[in-house]
């Protein structure tokens, strides 16, 4: 399910009988790219290096790419949950029984009411709580003028040693703080940073995007960290509010938000270290 939303998934863990099996569930469901972010895996592998095959290949190579990044997700997930089954949440596994229910003629109108109101408005809920504010903060942040800058390219030069520390920059560090409502934000951010606009905008056509990153120091490094970084960072404000709400602790929800953030962080800072020598 968090194919879909990681905040669906997190609920459908509710399934899993063992409490601590569905704590590790829900703490490792982030390193699935929900639907969120793929049209911004698509549009990165796209700009950077689908762009290597020409003709019928590009499509190929893209796809291909795309299912790497997944699979790495993936990895990601069985890693972490490893990692913590040894650690902070220890235990006996359970045994996985699978017991098929008797046959019933299947109750459409229920199924429907039931997944409406027990999961699609519940996101959503979740989701408003979560957009409103941000929103406003977006505004101010790209708006409010302090001396010559912006908020918002302020706090982007600030973060950008650490951002080129991690292979980025501070403007990518800086979509990926403000894009926290949704995924599907951070990339549009990117592009309001970069022209100094003042809303967020949708994306243009694809050679123009990549023109512009290539135009503030973007590269092959650049693009596979940004890759990386978006399977591995923080939840969105949806999911971490459902993690809260799931697992009704603090210490679970801020693991949720650590947990594929450093792992993230150590990766990235191993493809830019990579990189400048190869480079």
């Amino acid at each position: 399910m968090g194919f879909g939303c990681n905040a669906a998934g997190v609920t459908g863990a509710r399934i899993i009988d063992s409490p601590r099996e569905r704590l590790l569930a829900i703490i490792t469901n982030n390193f699935v790219p929900c639907n969120g972010r793929f049209p911004a895996l698509i549009a990165v592998i796209t700009m950077f290096f689908a762009v290597v095959a020409r003709g019928a290949f590009n499509s190929f190579v893209a796809a291909l790419l795309l299912l790497t990044v997944i699979v790495f997700g993936v990895c990601l997930t069985f890693i972490s949950t490893r990692l913590l089954s040894k650690t902070v949440l220890k235990g006996t596994p359970s045994s996985f029984t699978l017991e098929l229910p008797p046959f019933r003629k299947p109750k459409f109108a229920e199924v429907i009411v039931r997944s409406v109101f027990d999961r699609t408005l519940f996101v959503l809920g979740r989701a408003i709580t979560a957009a409103v504010p941000a929103g406003l903060i977006i505004w101010i942040f790209a708006n409010v003028q302090i001396g010559d800058s912006s908020i918002l390219k302020l706090c982007s030069d600030f973060l950008n040693p650490l951002g080129k520390l991690l292979g980025m920059d501070g403007v990518i560090l800086m979509a990926f703080i403000l894009g926290i409502p949704a995924n599907e934000i951070v990339v549009p951010i990117m592009i309001m940073a970069y022209t100094s606009g003042g809303v967020i905008s949708e994306m243009g056509s694809t050679l123009a995007v990549r023109e512009l990153f290539i135009a503030n120091g973007w590269n092959g490094v650049t693009a596979l960290c940004v890759l990386v970084f978006f399977i591995a960072h923080w939840p969105c404000a949806t999911t971490l509010l459902t993690i809260k709400k799931e697992t009704g602790s603090f210490k679970w929800t801020a693991l949720a938000f650590l947990l594929p953030t450093l792992l993230g962080a150590v990766i990235c800072m191993a493809i830019s270290f990579i990189g400048k020598l190869i480079m």
